[in-house]
Parts: C-alpha cells; sequence; structure tokens
C-alpha cells in the first residue's frame, strides 16, 4: 500500500508564454477559456500536471492541446504559489516561457479552449487567474536576457538578414540600434555564418542571408 500524507497536497500546474514578432509587434499567444472559472476571459496556455509525466512534459502536452502548437523551445521562469491564485483549489503553477518565428506556427484552439490568438503586447485584454503578473515577468526576462544572450535568435527563420534580425531587437527594445554597432557586435560573436545566398528586397540592394550555427542553443555573452 502507497504511503500517504496526513496533510493536504496542492495541484501542480504548468503556464506557458509564447512570444512572437508579428507584423512588426512583440505578440503573445492566448486561449479564450472555455471553461469555468474564468469562462470567456483570455488566458495563457496550460494545465494540470499529470502524476506520471514531468513538468516541461506537462506543459508541452497542455501547449498542445489547447493551441495545437508542438516542437518549440521551453524555458522554465519562475514558481507562481499565492495561496488564492486559483478559486478551485490550492494551486501552485510553473511558468515557461518561449520565442518562436510566426510562420513556424500554425495555431488552432483544442482541448478547453473556444479560441487562440496572437494578441500585441499593447492590447492585452485582463487575463485570468494570475497570469499577467506571469506575463510581465516573462517580459521583463526576455528583454533583460536579450543583451546578454543569443535568445533574440529563436525569434529567427532558419535563414534571415541581420536587418531582419536587428529588427528583432528594435521591437522588443521599443527603440532603434545603431546598425553599424549591431552588426560589429553580432558577427563579432562568431555564431552565425553567410549561406551563400542573397534576399531580394524590392529596389533595395541585395542583403546577405545568415543562420545559426546551433540554433538549438542559447549562449550567454557579454
Amino acid at each position: 500500500m502507497a504511503y500517504t500524507y496526513e496533510y493536504p497536497h496542492p495541484a501542480v500546474t504548468t503556464d506557458i508564454v509564447i512570444f512572437t514578432i508579428r507584423h512588426d509587434e512583440l505578440k503573445v499567444l492566448l486561449i479564450n477559456r472555455g471553461r469555468p472559472p474564468f469562462q470567456g476571459m483570455w488566458a495563457l496556455p496550460g494545465g494540470f500536471v499529470n502524476l506520471d509525466e514531468s513538468l516541461e512534459q506537462g506543459a508541452r502536452r497542455e501547449l498542445e492541446e489547447e493551441t495545437g502548437v508542438s516542437d518549440v523551445y521551453l524555458e522554465q521562469l519562475y514558481t507562481f504559489g499565492e495561496p488564492d491564485r486559483d478559486p478551485r483549489e490550492r494551486v501552485i503553477t510553473v511558468a515557461y516561457y518561449a520565442l518562436v518565428p510566426t510562420d513556424e506556427i500554425d495555431i488552432k484552439a483544442g482541448s478547453d479552449a473556444e479560441g487562440v490568438s496572437w494578441i500585441g503586447m499593447q492590447e492585452l485584454p485582463e487575463l485570468a487567474f494570475d497570469h499577467s503578473e506571469i506575463l510581465d515577468m516573462a517580459f521583463e526576462r526576455l528583454s533583460a536576457k536579450l543583451d546578454y544572450s543569443t535568445i533574440a535568435f529563436q525569434f529567427m527563420p532558419p535563414e534571415f538578414t541581420l536587418s531582419e534580425l536587428q529588427h528583432v531587437y528594435e521591437v522588443i527594445h521599443r527603440k532603434p540600434i545603431d546598425k553599424r554597432n549591431f552588426r560589429k557586435r553580432i558577427l563579432g560573436l562568431d555564431l552565425i555564418e553567410e549561406t551563400g545566398e542573397d534576399k531580394r528586397d524590392g529596389a533595395h540592394r541585395p542583403a546577405k542571408l545568415y543562420r545559426v550555427k546551433d540554433p538549438g542553443r542559447i549562449d550567454i555573452i557579454k
């Protein structure tokens, strides 16, 4: 017989913040809840962790069930455990965040989600549970990590120009960046390489295409 404790156990959930850059704006993937509590409100994808799965397995399963999204880079963000954060019961949630290129994601609602959508960070509705707090922390982490790591590469398609990469930084920091200094810094890292191909954009000069040497890794840089 399995050992049982005399005190109650809290439930454990995972919530996932997925960012992308679309139409020159940082956006987050949200679901419209189809069930109580907070039915009809927007929320982060997520749900309860099964007893036979790890936290990350639970996060990936819920993400795919509610949005159709799979095979994305996930990084653990923080644990949220205020006693009243969920009206159903005592629930502790472990939050994750991810960054994806928009053109690699085909979203669709499923499970207990009535709808799923990319919503701009400047257009956020009121969110269910404490998801506004989770989202704020994820954005702060992303913004800070942009300056000391290669996390921005996670937004990029397999091939990209330096101007497209620079645009990621400018969208998130909401300010322009000096082109010459940016290119010197990025190329000096020796983490991307030329593909040998060019990209034409209207009447502008062709721009060199680059790729990340190790796309599955995030490096810490000075």
